[in-house]
């Protein structure tokens, strides 16, 4: 039994599962399957690899992106060892565990992707980043090689980043690309949203929300009521749930 899973904390709703569960029916894997592993501390993860020893490959979710970095053995250095952030993790036979990092994949490609559709090049944007957790130092590794520039902004004012309430007109004016990396407004928050001054965007702008449940968030509900093009954050999931059984199956 080839057995692949997912750690985070809460686990309420899975894309992951659904997706591979999937894709063992529809393209006839045998031997395998994908199960959820919530663990509420990270401390937990040793005894979960001792216990599960037919374990090939995990996905990370939240909160652990960061946390389970000491935990491994090496980590990739093409995406995982930049980022500083683990969401796939490849188990060896000989027990080693390596981190990569397939987010960075699935947000890069879903964004020149639909940037090409617009037929708007990368290197015109500016772009905001809203949130600082793990996803978000995927999205800014892949901003610096598209060679977009960009300002983090989250709930407090620190040196790297801008608080919400310091977004000015000015400032929408030059970032006309504004990415939610943080969890606000997933289900079952379908309500909330990240506060910036939704009443100054426009036509001009490009909302692209990392959440994938509701398929339409209020973030990007309030963006197309003022013009704004929208993406969702489906797209990437597929593209980095496709590189992560890539990496699984090397």
């Amino acid at each position: 039994m080839h057995r692949y899973g997912l750690i985070g904390y809460p686990l309420t709703h899975s894309f992951s599962q659904k997706y591979f569960t999937e894709k063992f029916e529809k393209e006839g894997i045998p031997d395998s399957r994908y199960e959820l592993f919530e663990l509420p501390d990270i401390s937990a993860f040793p005894n979960l690899i001792a216990s599960t020893p037919d374990l090939v490959g995990l996905n990370v979710t939240i909160p652990h992106k960061q946390a389970v970095v000491p935990f491994l053995d090496e980590l990739d250095p093409a995406s995982a060892g930049r980022i500083g952030a683990v969401n796939t993790i490849r188990i060896l036979p000989d027990g080693r565990k390596i981190g990569y990092n397939t987010d960075y994949y699935g947000f890069r490609l879903s964004l020149e992707d639909w940037l090409r559709s617009l037929e708007i090049g990368p290197q015109t944007l500016h772009a905001l980043v809203l949130g600082n957790g793990g996803a978000a130092k995927a999205v800014l590794t892949a901003l610096d090689d598209l060679q977009i520039r960009y300002r983090l902004i989250s709930r407090r004012q620190t040196a790297e980043a801008l608080a919400y309430e310091s977004i000015t007109p000015e400032i929408l004016d030059e970032y006309r690309l504004i990415i939610n990396t943080s969890p606000v407004g997933m289900y079952p928050n379908v309500d909330d949203s990240p506060a910036i001054p939704y009443g100054m965007l426009t036509k001009r702008h490009l909302l692209y929300d990392l959440v994938y449940n509701p398929v339409e968030t209020r973030f990007l509900q309030q963006g197309r009521e003022h013009g704004a093009a929208t993406h969702n954050g489906l797209p990437m999931l597929h593209l980095q749930a496709e590189k992560a059984w890539e990496i699984w199956n090397q």
